[in-house]
Order: structure tokens, then sequence, then C-alpha cells
């Protein structure tokens, strides 16, 4: 058999120039903005507190949002976060990434300019030394706020300075710290505005932007709300496997060492009760000590979630979408807050929020800084401590003497009912008797239908329940039909109405409802009232709770604040918003719903039966010379 002939190569030398050359030629390597940051990243010493080589499984939730700056069919990156989570890091990620494999124009826009002055120095540079891909092509006499390379350049602007900001084309935008940005002038736009418009002549721009949010108002709020999509990060549950959203709300720390026991029920925490001498009465823990026991209860399964099992469960989750507005995403906004946060402890968070509650300004940066949210300057403040302050003498289910009607609420939810029931007197005089949460319409017929006793005795039922008809509209009607004699569907108006209440008809031909009457009802002004009689004192007038109520109804009751709204056309008013956009309001509308079957029954007007009792008609008295006057009409 005979062998194949080997072919013979002969080798030329490759000169420096044509080395070079051809190398020029090469594509750039295929990859992620996150594997670009796993492979060539350096984490400076004097600004890391982990240096080293980047590590994606760190932090997890910030692959996505490197990622998404090779989606071809985004535009615009939006960061809404808190502050440590990573928000300049993916920045940078990013930055180096396309200064390496797709060398373009980039700008990058910093509040003022001593801070663009201060991150160039102490960030971007050592972040260019420390990755030899970018060093061998970097110009070493570069500034501080225009670096060069062989195929590109870097400029840093700030962001009161119109003529930087609309120097030159860029295909690259990164706004750091938008919060921070002054707003628009008379003579010229936004810095935001100002900016995007350097990058319309690349048609394949990006424009990542990132902030923690100040106000509802301002410039990463606002585009937050104006993404496409929204995407909140959610992690597995380490007991039932279902994915959730950690949300401040779901924070514990009891404030009494046999809550603490019950809540956790492990040997470790009892040894440590006992160490603190403390086994009868919490009282005496500081706030530090307190905010040891803080731990996370699932929303699903109402398990308690260790910080060892967060930092595992972090590890295994993702991006959810949230809301999406249109169906061709071109902003992308990514939200999460500190809770998710591997450098920080359950028992950090709880203590800041502590030592902030009672002071405005750092309560406003422990709600910026710390949850990612909003601050709102509050015109009529409410509070779950101020709910447990309108607590009675008496106990759960019990309807005081003077209660002359009960009513109750219905907030219809997709997995639940939640429902309440409230006692009513003279003066608009109320308490809540009961609430709860179930789980099928059944269910609350039987709540309904149950027989409540005053405290002497005298047996009362609800005279009539309001059931909101937004969410399951069909199965709400036919439910208040079969029970129509003391049910009722609500629904909550979108527009301020001139009246609390109105009467409208079900126009449904084919609902079983057909003709039954429908409550519209104003929220707000319902709300207004609610807030209101909660910082009167207990007795006439005052809106009453139960003996031994409930933290979760106290919260949810007040998880609203009146606060300006900015409006389409520019101007401010008046609206309940959610304090943080994950509260939950659900005793909130039962409440709501409970007041305006008051009102339909005619709640402004019980008094009124008092005052015709006292004005009964009197009678008239006997005279014996009516009588003999009568049959003697004629003795004058």
């Amino acid at each position: 058999m005979q062998k194949p002939k080997q072919l013979r190569m002969r080798k030329y030398l490759c000169k420096a120039y044509q080395k070079a050359a051809l190398e020029c030629l090469d594509p750039p390597e295929d990859m992620k903005v996150s594997e670009w940051a796993e492979r060539y990243r350096i984490l400076d010493s004097k600004t890391s507190a982990e240096p080293g080589l980047w590590n994606n499984s760190r932090t997890p939730y910030l692959v996505e949002i490197m990622d998404e700056l090779l989606n071809y069919e985004t535009e615009e990156i939006i960061f809404c976060k808190c502050t440590q989570i990573g928000g300049t890091e993916v920045e940078l990620n990013m930055l180096g990434y396309a200064t390496q494999q797709d060398p373009s124009p980039i700008e990058i826009v910093y509040p003022t300019e001593n801070l663009a002055n201060s991150v160039s120095e102490k960030r971007i540079k050592p972040m260019i030394e420390n990755t030899p891909t970018l060093y061998q092509k970097y110009d070493k006499n570069s500034g501080n706020l225009e670096l060069d390379f062989d195929d590109m350049f870097i400029k840093l602007v700030w962001s009161n300075s119109p003529s930087g900001l609309a120097s030159f084309a860029m295909k690259y935008l990164f706004l750091d710290e938008v919060d921070k940005y002054p707003g628009a002038s008379k003579k010229e736009s936004d810095p935001i505005s100002l900016a995007k418009e350097r990058t319309k002549t690349f048609r394949n721009s990006k424009v990542y932007i990132t902030s923690t949010p100040t106000i509802r108002t301002n410039h990463i709020w606002k585009a937050k709300e104006g993404a496409d999509v929204e995407k909140h990060y959610f992690v597995p549950c380490p007991h039932c496997g279902e994915f959730i959203e950690l949300c401040f709300d779901n924070l514990k720390w009891p404030g009494k060492n046999k809550d603490l026991v019950e809540a956790y029920g492990e040997d470790a925490i009892k040894e440590k009760l006992e160490t603190l001498e403390q086994t009868d009465d919490a009282e005496g823990l500081s706030d530090a000590d307190r905010a040891e026991f803080a731990f996370y209860v699932c929303q699903e399964c109402g398990c308690v979630i260790t910080d060892a099992q967060k930092q595992q469960a972090v590890k295994k989750g993702h991006w959810k979408i949230v809301r999406q507005e249109t169906r061709f995403v071109k902003r992308v906004c990514f939200w999460i807050n500190t809770l998710y946060s591997p450098f920080v402890r359950f028992s950090e968070i709880a203590k800041k929020f502590m030592d902030s509650k009672t002071d405005p300004e750092e309560l406003q940066n422990f709600v910026n800084s710390w949850l990612a949210e909003p601050w709102e300057d509050t015109r009529l403040k409410t509070s779950a401590n101020l709910v447990l302050k309108r607590q009675t003498e008496l106990p759960e289910f019990v309807v005081p003497n003077w209660a002359k009607l009960l009513t109750g609420g219905v907030d219809v939810q997709q997995d639940c009912l939640y429902w309440t029931i409230r006692a009513w007197g003279d003066f608009i005089t109320s308490q809540n008797i009961a609430h709860g949460q179930v789980y099928s319409f059944e269910d609350i017929e039987n709540v309904m239908n149950l027989q409540y006793v005053t405290e002497n005795g005298t047996p009362m039922v609800v005279n009539l329940c309001l059931i909101d008809s937004g969410f399951d509209t069909d199965n709400v009607y036919d439910f208040c039909a079969y029970n129509s004699d003391w049910a009722l569907p609500c629904k909550g108006s979108s527009n301020p109405m001139q009246n609390h209440f109105m009467l409208k008809t079900v126009n449904k031909d084919y609902s079983k409802a057909y003709g039954m009457n429908l409550v519209m009802l104003d929220g707000g002004k319902y709300k207004d009232m609610i807030a209101g009689r909660l910082h009167r004192p207990n007795g006439r007038g005052s809106w009453m709770v139960y003996k031994g109520c409930d933290s979760e109804y106290a919260q949810q009751v007040t998880s609203e604040h009146k606060v300006n709204v900015k409006t389409g056309n520019g101007k401010t008013k008046l609206e309940w918003t959610l304090k943080h956009s994950h509260a939950r309001n659900h005793y909130l509308d039962c409440e709501c719903y409970a007041m305006a079957a008051a009102d339909t029954l005619g709640l402004r007007g019980l008094y009124l039966q008092n005052v015709q009792s006292e004005q009964e008609p009197k009678k008239e008295q006997y005279t014996p010379e009516e009588d003999w006057i009568n049959q003697n009409e004629n003795w004058i």
C-alpha cells in the first residue's frame, strides 16, 4: 500500500509590521460581557473589598445586566439600584468590553467635574492598567477626561456642561448617578436628553443609565417607569422551592424573646437568648441586639430564610419580567434592593432601619440607598404603630355595645380573598372586629353569615358587604346575585368623584346580576377619612381595632401615603400612592369597601336615631271642663 504524499510548506519570516497588520485582521473574540469580565477584569485592591479576578458567581444578578449590552434589539439599559450593589462595576465591565471587542467612541457623563476626574483617576485608569489587552493599545499620555487608544477614545464629561455633552458623536453612552444631574433649564434641555442626541449617528448605539433613586419625579425613576420592560430578581426559597422577590416587608425582627424562639425554634437561638439574660421581656434589648435576630420570611410558605441560605438562593436566581408595555422592547429596566447584596446581612438592614426611622433625613437615605425606592414628602402620615395604638379592650369577634350596624369589605386577588368586618356607631365611630384571608367565595359566605355578639350578649349580623369586582368580575357578580340580601359588588373609580360613592346598575344582560346595584366609590376620599380618624384618640369618631390586632393588618392598612404627584401637564396633585412598590394594601382596600358599605346604609345619619327617640310627642292632658264646654256650646 502506497503511503500518501506529505505536503511540504515553506516557512517565511514574518516581520513585526506584517504581524501587527495580520493581528488587526483577526475578528474579535466571540464572548459575552460577563465572560470578558471573568477572563480579563482584575479588581484593584485600592477600590475593591475583594481584589483579584472578577467572579460572576459572587454577584450573579449582574450577569444578565452586563450581557444585555449585546442584545441587538435593546437600545437603552436602565439599572435602578441601591448603593454598593455593583452598578458602577457593571459600567466598568461594559466599558472594558466595548473598548476591546468593539472599539467605538464612548462618552461617560458624571454629575460633576470633580467626580469625573476622581472616577477616571481611581477606577477607570487602574482597570485599564490591570487589563493587558486594554493597556497595550492605551495612550499613556492621556489626561483624566479624555482617554485615547489606538483605535478609539473615551470622553468623560459632567452634567452641567452643555458644550461637553454636545461635542462628539458617540456609539456608547454611559450615564452615571443621573439623579444628581440638574434638570432642564430655559435655554437647554436636561443633560440626559442632550447626551442622547449624540448617539443618533450610530444605528446600533447603546445607552446605559444607572442611579440610586431620590424622589419619584427625578431622572432614574422616570426612566424606570418609562421603560418598555421592567425586571426584578427572583430567588428560589430553600424550603418550598418557589421563586420569590426579596421585599423589606418580609424582613422580621421580633420584639419579644418568646417570639424569637417561636420564630426560629432552634437550640442555638435559645442559647443565645439565655446569654442575653432577657428570658421574659425583650424591652431591655437595644436596637442592635434586636437586629441580630433579623430573619426573612418566605411569602409563599412562611418559612425562615437565613443569611447563609440567602447567599445560595441568590446564586440560583434569575431576572423576571414584572411589567411589559410593548411587544418590541428597546428600553429594559433592572431594579434591585440591598436585600440581595452578598455584602450586607439581614441584621445590618434591620439595624439601619431602626437607627433611621425617627429621623426624616436618615429615613430618606434608608429608603433611597437601601430599598432603592423614591422618597415622598407625605402630607398625611400614617404608620403601623398608629394603628396598633387604636386597640381597644375588646378581643376579636366581640362587638362594642355602641355598635348599630356591621359591614364587611372583600378584596379579590388571583389566588385568595382578603376580608374585614367593622362595627359602626354614632358620629362614624368604628372598630374592626375581625379580618382575615381565605381562598374561596364559600369561605366568604361562611364568615359574613356568622352571628357576632356584643359585650352584653346581643346578637348581630353583617348588614352589608361590598365585594371588589375589578378582578374576576363575572364570578363576583354571580356570587352577589346569589347573596343579594347582604352582598353587593363594588368598584373603585379611576377618576375623583364629586361624592364618596354612587350607585349604578349592572348592565351585563348575560349576568345573573343583571339589574343589581353596583357601588362605585372614590377610594381616595375614604382613605382620607381613615387616615384622619386614625389620628383621633379612641372614643367618639375614632377608627379603632380590636385588642391583639396583628402587625400584618396594621402594615397593610398604612401601606399608602398621600403625596404630590406630577400630572401630564406639568402640574402636581395630591394622590394616595404605595409607600414602596412592593407594599401590599389589600386590607386598606377592604376597609374602604366596608366604610362605603356603611355609607350606603346611612352611616352619617345614625346619630339622628337618638335625637328622634328623645323627641317623642307629648300626650295631651285630660281636663273635665272641656267636656262640659263641648256639651253646652250655647252656655254664653
